[in-house]
């Protein structure tokens, strides 16, 4: 969204939407498999991370300790969550 320049780039707006459409397509995809409450504490957590980490490679965002921590954290209840499902 941040290249999309408030959706004034036309391309990057278009990616925008595309990849948000593929990632409820995947979203989709993944209920057949995962219980709702499951399916979705991932898609949110992966995206947050993804983002965090796109921010930091891509937009040279600062990173500092409780960042790093933070997405361990994610990373670890994405873990626990997928455990509590085949359990």
């Amino acid at each position: 969204m941040k290249l999309s320049q408030g959706f004034t780039n036309i391309w990057a707006s278009v990616l925008v939407f595309v990849f948000y459409s593929l990632s409820f397509i995947a979203f989709t995809f993944a209920l057949k498999r995962l219980e709702l409450s499951t399916s979705y504490a991932i898609w949110a957590a992966v995206g947050t991370a993804a983002v965090t980490l796109i921010g930091v490679l891509y937009f040279n965002e600062p990173i500092n300790a409780i960042k790093i921590i933070s997405i361990l954290l994610i990373i670890l209840g994405v873990v626990g969550l997928r455990l509590e499902g085949i359990a």
